[in-house]
């Protein structure tokens, strides 16, 4: 049986998918982790629990499946981008605990990088702003805070990496010749990596002070990376995105002007770019879309919002409001809208378009009359309205008029989001039969390096509409709400 295989190890989850040649799951198992939160803003993961994680779902998956590795023509890894893991080199042992996403506790280190000139200082150089959101300066935290790292670094017994690089190095061997690599997307993803060269700049390594040997191995997305170990034993590993270019690819999008949402633990716009790297003015990130080996790169822009399903969690985890994430449509459901409540989720600062790390979550608007229901609509809805913003951002900085959004993730199963979302943007939503795009895509681009798939033509005729959501709202209702959202978010800032 001839199958591709993709490993999704997301922000709270890892999973392991295997697809047919129609883009159809053979097989899936999955597996959560736990989030350590050890001061506020501070959030972390144990790599090993990931490690072992990956290995035991990619085990279930195909005795679930009664397939063997045998089966699989290549793998595919796509993963949470800027998570930040250092190991020892000899041991294979992580020094730390995984530094997430997610995580602020480098705005002191963002701000004198920044110095007078700001957080677009190095923008034409990465493509990013200075954000506690990027890998780089959780490299040199680490480096600085955690007692004798700086020195074990700079005698190059430090391997450093995002996810990705974690679990290739460990699933092509490990100590015993394990591959230390990473794709152009998620080096793009670091704040050190140059845009043009694609490669590491030796500026930024040297502002903040980490060692080029610690530092993977930059390749593209598309090609053999390695042969797997263990479970995956003499499996092509050929195909690496970062989840939200994944997405992008398994959702289609090739093209200039194509772009898709996806509603996971955070939401992420991606609107492909061809071959152009598009320089934001209005917030947006340029950053690598994909690249094939043997061709040049193409591009994104991207707005990142932290917080979409996390605030579900949230919801459920801190606030006890719910017992599992998929009860919170119904609960929502319970009220005719909002109450005139907002729930602006800034628990990580607020990424796109508005990069503000001070400000800090609020729930305004509360009288007698709100009750549980309206928390609860409050926060779908605060999912919809910081998307709104990013794509106001992405028409601003591409002249791109939209008139459909395709959306993926774990989100796109509430009819009430999708429903409000496509009224507030007054564009059409459209999900296809396959949500879950992020491993797909991941499928896709190992397959389509070992030759499964003959092309994109090929991959694009697998995409298929699932649902559609039209907008129905009156004009002068949408700008009512948006307006009041922009009043809750002044509300947030300068909080931190």
């Amino acid at each position: 049986m001839a199958l591709v295989g993709a490993i999704d190890q997301g922000t709270t989850s890892t999973r392991f998918m295997v697809f047919d040649h129609a883009g159809q799951v053979v097989a899936m198992a999955q597996r959560p982790h736990i989030q350590y939160f050890p001061q506020p803003g501070w959030v972390e993961q144990d790599a090993l629990e990931i490690l072992g994680n990956t290995l035991a779902v990619v085990e279930e998956a195909l005795a679930g499946g009664g397939l063997t590795a045998a089966d699989l023509v290549a793998v595919g890894i796509t993963n949470q981008r800027e998570t930040t893991v250092l190991w020892d080199r000899a041991t294979g042992r992580p020094v730390h605990n995984a530094i997430v996403w997610q995580d602020t506790r480098t705005d002191g280190i963002v701000e004198r990088l920044a110095g007078g000139a700001g957080p677009d200082r190095f923008r034409a150089t990465t493509g990013l702003p200075l954000a506690t959101y990027f890998s780089g300066p959780k490299l040199s935290w680490l480096l600085d805070e955690v007692p004798g790292l700086r020195e074990r670094a700079e005698a190059g017994e430090l391997c450093a990496g995002t996810i990705d690089s974690w679990l290739l190095w460990n699933l092509t061997g490990g100590t015993a010749g394990g591959r230390h690599a990473t794709d152009v997307t998620n080096a793009s993803r670091t704040l050190l990596m140059d845009l043009q060269t694609l490669d590491w700049s030796p500026a930024l390594m040297a502002e903040m002070g980490i060692p080029a040997s610690m530092l993977p191995e930059i390749v593209p997305s598309i090609g053999r990376l390695g042969t797997g170990t263990g479970p995956l034993a003499c499996v092509p590993i050929s195909g690496i995105l970062g989840d939200q270019q994944a997405a992008l690819f398994g959702q289609g999008c090739h093209l200039a002007g194509e772009a898709k949402n996806t509603y996971g633990t955070g939401c992420f716009l991606l609107m492909n770019t061809g071959f152009e790297q598009v320089a934001s003015t209005s917030g947006l990130l340029t950053t690598v879309a994909c690249q094939v080996e043997g061709e040049p790169p193409t591009y994104a822009l991207e707005g990142s919002v932290a917080m979409a399903g996390a605030t579900v969690q949230w919801l459920r985890d801190q606030m006890g409001l719910i017992d599992e994430a998929a009860e919170v449509e119904a609960l929502a459901s319970t009220v005719d809208d909002n109450g005139d409540v907002y729930l602006v989720p800034a628990f990580s600062g607020l990424f796109a378009p508005r990069w503000r790390s001070d400000a800090r979550g609020v729930i305004v608007g509360l009288t007698r009359f709100a009750d549980r229901g309206h928390i609860a609509r409050a926060a779908l809805e605060s999912t919809a309205f910081q998307v709104a913003e990013v794509l106001d951002a992405m028409r601003a900085d591409s002249g791109v008029a939209f008139s459909e959004l395709r959306v993926d993730g774990g989100m796109v199963a509430n009819d009430l989001l999708m429903q409000f979302q496509a009224d507030l943007l007054d564009v059409e939503v459209v999900r296809p039969v396959v949500a879950e795009t992020t491993a797909l895509g991941a499928a896709y681009a190992a397959g389509l390096a070992e030759g499964f798939w003959s092309d994109l033509d090929d991959i694009d005729a697998n995409w298929r509409e699932g649902r559609r959501w039209v907008p129905g709202m009156p004009s002068a209702e949408r700008e009512r709400l948006t307006a009041r959202w922009g009043e809750a978010v002044e509300r947030t800032l300068g909080w931190a």
